[in-house]
Order: C-alpha cells, then sequence, then structure tokens
C-alpha cells in the first residue's frame, strides 16, 4: 500500500454511502471525521428502536454479486456467512395461492436457470419459452439496450407472457427498482437481472440479514474508524459549506456536538440524500447546475408492516412472496419470517410493500389491517388475521424513481475537494446497498486521486478539524 494520506476529511452523513467512504478513506491513512444527524449510522438502512423492541426501518435483501458490500463487511469485521442466510435465487408463493415454486438449484450457471424452469409446474410451456427466450436474447444483447425504455415495454418487445410478467417481472421489478415497471428503466432492470438470472450461481444467491442493518455493518463501520483514529459524531447535522481559499469550513450543531460547532477539512465528502446535499449546496454558485440536478429527483416509498404472532408461528419458508393486488387492498409483495433469521423475533412477519403510494396514503391501523387479511387469506388456517401487535413503518422518500435514462449526477462536483456519496450517483445499479457502498468508495478514491497536490504542499492538520467538537457520547 502507498504512504497513508493524511488529509483531514469530513464526511457528512453516516448511511451506508457515507460509511463505505468513511471506511475506505481511514483504512488508506486519511484523518476522517463523520457526521451524521441521526442519533445512529446507517441512514434508511438501519436499526430503530420501537417500544422497546429493535426493528429495521425496512427490510433488504442482498445478492451475491454485491462483493464490493460483502468485501466490505469483512473488513470492519463482520463475518456474511454469520450475519446472512443464504438462499438460492427463488421466487416461492405459498402453497395453493395461484403463484409458483421458482427455486435455482446449486449448479452450474446457466443450468442452475434451466433446471429451475424445467422443475416449475405452474408456468406453462409457454411461459418458459418466453423466459428462455428473453434471458437469450437479454445475454446476447449485453444486458442492455441502446435506447432506454420502461420495463413494461421491455416486456412487450420480448413477448413476455401474462402470467410471467405477474409471478416474475412484476415483483422483481418492484423489489430491486421500488418503481412501477410501467415506470421503470429497463437498462437499470436489465442490470439486475444480469446479476441475478444471468450471474454464476453463487452470485445469484439471495443473502437475508440475520442480524439488524445496524450490526451488519455501520455500527462495525463506526467502531472500525475510531480504531483507525477517526472521529464519529451523531446527533450532529451539519448546516453549512463554505470553501476558503485553503479548506472547507463546515458548521453544525447537535445534541452530539454539545451545541454549534465550527471545524475545517481539506475535503469533504457530501454523503447525505440528494434534498439535503441540494441544501447544502445552494449557497455555492458554482454548484448551481448540480443543484438543479438533484433538486429534480422523484422519489418512491417504501412501508414494512411488522405483525407479531404467537412465537410457534412458523411459515414453510423464511422468505415468501405474495400476489399484491391493491384494488383489493393486498398491497404485499413479499413476507419475511424474522424468527427463522433471528431467533429473538420468533413468532414476527415482516411484509414489504415496494413502490407504496396507495399503501402509504393508509393510517397506520388499516394498512396493517390490510396486510393482516392479505397474509390470512394466503395462508388459510394459521390466524393471521389477528396479530397480537403491529407496526407500520413508511419512508415516503425511500429511493428515487428509478426512470428510464435518468440523469445521474457523478461523484465529482465543481468545486475542488468536494464529492458526492449516495446510491443515487451515476451508476447502472438501482438504489440498492450495493450502490451505495460502490458510491462512497469511489467518492474517498476521487478524494484521494483528486487531492494528491494539495496533500504534499501541506494539508490542514487533523487537529484543525475537529479541535472544537465536543466528546463523543
Amino acid at each position: 500500500m502507498s504512504a497513508p494520506d493524511k488529509r483531514s476529511v469530513a464526511v457528512v452523513g453516516g448511511g451506508w454511502a457515507g460509511c463505505a467512504a468513511a471506511t475506505e478513506l481511514a483504512r488508506r491513512g486519511a484523518q476522517v471525521t463523520l457526521f451524521e444527524a441521526a442519533r445512529s449510522l446507517g441512514g434508511r438502512a438501519r436499526a430503530v428502536e420501537v417500544n422497546g423492541r429493535t426493528l429495521d426501518n425496512g427490510q433488504h435483501i442482498l445478492l451475491g454479486a454485491y462483493k464490493q458490500t460483502l468485501g466490505l463487511m469483512k473488513r470492519v469485521g463482520v463475518d456474511p456467512a454469520q450475519a446472512l442466510l443464504r438462499l438460492p435465487l427463488q421466487m416461492r408463493y405459498p402453497a395453493g395461492a395461484g403463484g409458483m415454486d421458482f427455486v435455482a438449484p446449486r449448479l452450474p450457471a446457466p443450468w442452475h436457470i434451466i433446471v429451475a424452469l424445467l422443475r416449475t409446474r405452474e408456468l406453462a410451456r409457454a411461459d418458459k419459452l418466453a423466459l428462455g427466450r428473453f434471458a437469450s436474447a437479454a445475454r446476447w444483447m449485453g444486458w442492455r439496450l441502446d435506447t432506454d425504455v420502461s420495463v413494461s415495454t421491455l416486456l412487450a418487445r420480448f413477448e413476455q407472457t401474462a402470467r410471467l410478467e405477474r409471478l416474475m417481472w412484476h415483483p422483481l421489478c418492484l423489489a430491486a427498482l421500488n418503481t412501477p415497471p410501467e415506470r421503470a428503466s429497463a437498462n437499470v432492470f436489465l442490470a439486475v437481472l444480469r446479476d441475478s438470472l444471468g450471474a454464476k450461481r453463487a452470485a445469484s444467491d439471495m443473502l437475508l440479514p440475520r442480524v439488524d442493518l445496524g450490526a451488519l455493518f455501520p455500527q462495525a463501520a463506526g467502531r472500525y474508524l475510531a480504531g483507525k483514529g477517526g472521529v464519529v459524531h451523531t446527533g450532529a447535522k451539519v448546516e453549512s459549506l463554505v470553501r476558503t481559499d485553503r479548506a472547507w469550513e463546515l458548521a453544525a450543531t447537535g445534541q452530539g456536538l454539545g451545541g454549534a460547532w465550527r471545524g475545517a477539512f481539506d475535503a469533504v465528502v457530501l454523503a447525505t440524500p440528494p434534498g439535503a446535499a441540494g441544501a447544502l449546496l445552494a449557497t455555492l454558485p458554482e454548484t448551481a447546475p448540480l443543484v438543479a440536478q438533484l433538486d429534480a429527483f422523484d422519489y418512491e416509498p417504501i412501508s414494512t408492516c411488522y405483525l407479531q404472532y404467537d412465537p410457534a408461528l412458523r411459515l414453510a419458508l423464511p422468505l415468501v412472496a405474495l400476489l399484491d393486488a391493491p384494488d383489493v387492498q393486498h398491497f404485499g409483495q413479499f413476507v419475511f419470517d424474522r424468527g427463522q433469521l433471528d431467533a429473538t423475533q420468533a413468532g414476527l412477519l415482516a411484509v414489504v410493500i415496494s413502490a407504496a403510494g396507495a399503501a402509504a396514503a393508509l393510517d397506520q391501523d388499516s394498512l396493517a389491517r390490510a396486510v393482516a387479511a392479505q397474509l390470512a387469506a394466503a395462508f388459510p388456517g394459521m390466524g393471521l388475521d389477528a396479530p397480537l401487535w403491529s407496526r407500520v413503518i413508511t419512508d415516503k422518500r425511500a429511493t428515487f424513481a428509478c426512470t428510464p435514462d435518468l440523469a445521474r449526477p457523478p461523484n465529482a462536483t465543481p468545486l475542488p475537494g468536494l464529492v458526492l456519496a449516495g446510491d443515487y450517483t451515476a451508476s447502472d445499479y438501482p438504489a440498492t446497498l450495493e450502490s451505495a457502498v460502490r458510491s462512497g468508495q469511489a467518492a474517498a478514491m476521487a478524494i484521494l486521486r483528486g487531492n494528491a497536490s494539495s496533500a504534499k504542499n501541506g494539508s490542514l492538520s487533523h487537529a484543525a478539524g475537529t479541535a472544537r467538537a465536543a466528546p463523543l457520547e
């Protein structure tokens, strides 16, 4: 490894992108200070306390193809083999519910998909031929269209059957892009399929967190950063950025800082959501076009409904697909049996509703009742219409709307020493944990590569960036 980089760098935002950037910078010797406005790290993928219970603010499925995320977890001391349940690629519905049981066996690619198709009795010959035809054509064209279109247009172009769209493509699009197929980007969807249906068997595996999302990476990243001499401030909101001749000056406030705080840094990684990033950049004239681009994003909500039943309750599988039908208030697309992932959560089911516009319009009690009724219909005779308690967590700006030809900004900004990080930056992936991690690492490398000359000519000391900070609690 090259000589340590001694520049002081502020990372604003402690989500997965910010934690990835901070970890990479600290690993390479930079003096890092991480600011997070919330009381814990993790951003939109973290654990929250609800009535004395620790719940995730949303359920996530990782893929075996998420090399950067899995590698980073190992680096900060998390063992993916222990923290994640590895399942073969699958789309499995409740028995007798009118779905299908698609499971890729542990065979080399592409045989895992071929055999899965042959074994899926619920798909007709026309469905299987359509899927095979689509996969072959997508592979031939490099999993990309010259001109982006909607996912619905893509599926119609390749004559996918109505049943295949209903049971496979519709739920996959919602789960991966959090955008309805009629508005979702075909090229981003194809990139996801490239690393699932079109990938090597291990890369297509589905990984379900056994631990809460905070323990999966952000908490370990904070410990890693502290071990490298970095500083982590939670409950610390950065209010302004000002560029001087030699430094970036930050003003922040919050309980984690003991009140108002000011400090100077050689470089800044802005790892907040687009709206918050735009607000901080708005006072910098050079970034006006970038601010307009950030303000132009549209967003899609995600709701997660937690329902607690008797601890003896157990579904046949840890992850089950559901047939959604919003017109009859069947909003859920997947249900997680949390007890099969974490023994301390026995009897707890988590139902995910992606692109949850109609569901999010309901109050918590109404939505929970609708989800319980949907579960009772999908799993008759299990008493799922009467949970012991329920809780709905909705993030109305969970992800950006992943539409065709969406202009996503690069990590670089017009100003030296200032970069962006987040799952919304330029990438062929949608808003996933992997795209957040990749963006954070790319932002760190942009800082390390872009400012080499300023580092050699005498950068600010780390003390200049942290001397006025209150001690961490």
